[in-house]
């Protein structure tokens, strides 16, 4: 079995560099609005019965003027599925449950209800296999066709530097992925969502492999790193009514239904052994049900 110890540092590094350069613009953002708020770092210790390196994380969180509550989660973790998960997990088994991962993830809940919300996360991850995943999508309670099309022309053209078959495959997967069956509905207007990026390609060697799928990775960090600042800045001064913060706190509540209900990497976290405060940060901080 290959060793992707250097590889998952690798992924790391990007990972909290690209943590570092968000909150920061983020907190520019609020700078901007009057605000002086700023992100606060907890830092979380894994704990597995019988490993001695389980790893941990940070959790990253600011409430400010602009962004009500934003999360900025970065962990690295090892360790061993439990038997019956594991063989849910590609590459894994109750017979080989062992895997490393490593990710970022952000859920931004902004206080203007025209301001979209937005997700995003990649992460790599090891078992018998090694790949990438993630993806970014846009959560609008007062969608804006202008600020929807700006959005997915900026992942179409991350994709398209990558592979021409990219965009249309993950925006669908995204469709698919994002949507509350109980509800009819899709949780918002889409990006692009992308699993099982494999790292051992027959047809290249194993270190192309990787660094073709992190080059591709860490372009759609710097997409939503272009195009999510610009949406906030466009839509954060709009004055808004009572009826429009009503319709966003009843957009919260289909939010959070697709996280409890739905969400794999909720799923994920709380079946390693993630911390509870980072892995429910996703959450709004305020919603309602009719």
């Amino acid at each position: 079995m290959t060793d992707w110890t250097q590889q998952t540092e690798t992924a790391r590094t990007w990972f909290e560099s690209l943590r570092d350069r968000i909150c920061a613009e983020f907190e520019a953002i609020e700078r901007e609005a009057g605000s002086d708020a700023g992100f606060q770092y907890d830092s979380w210790n894994r704990e597995e019965e019988g490993n001695a390196d389980p790893g941990g994380g940070t959790r990253g969180l600011m409430k400010g003027k602009v962004f009500e509550k934003v999360g900025v989660n970065v962990s690295t973790v090892r360790g061993n599925f439990a038997k019956e998960f594991a063989a849910t997990i590609n590459g894994a088994s109750a017979d080989s449950p062992g895997f490393t991962a490593t990710g970022i993830s952000l859920v931004a809940h902004m206080a203007n209800p025209h301001v979209p919300a937005v997700h995003m996360n990649t992460r790599f991850l090891t078992t018998g296999k090694a790949w990438f995943g993630g993806g970014a999508d846009l959560n609008p309670p007062i969608p804006y066709a202008e600020d929807t099309d700006e959005f997915h022309a900026c992942f179409r053209a991350a994709c398209a530097a990558h592979n021409p078959t990219y965009y249309e495959r993950f925006k669908k997967w995204a469709d698919d992925y994002f949507y509350i069956p109980h509800r009819g509905v899709h949780r918002g207007v889409g990006g692009i969502f992308y699993d099982h990026l494999e790292c051992e390609d027959p047809a290249v060697d194993e270190g192309a492999a990787f660094d073709r799928n992190l080059a591709f990775t860490k372009d759609v960090g710097e997409a939503f790193l272009d195009i999510f600042p610009r949406l906030v800045r466009r839509r954060m001064d709009s004055a808004f009514t009572a009826q429009d913060k009503q319709t966003q706190l009843e957009w919260r509540g289909r939010y959070a239904e697709f996280n409890l209900v739905y969400d794999r990497g909720t799923l994920f976290g709380l079946k390693t052994g993630g911390n509870i405060d980072a892995i429910l940060m996703s959450l709004p901080p305020e919603a309602v049900w009719s």
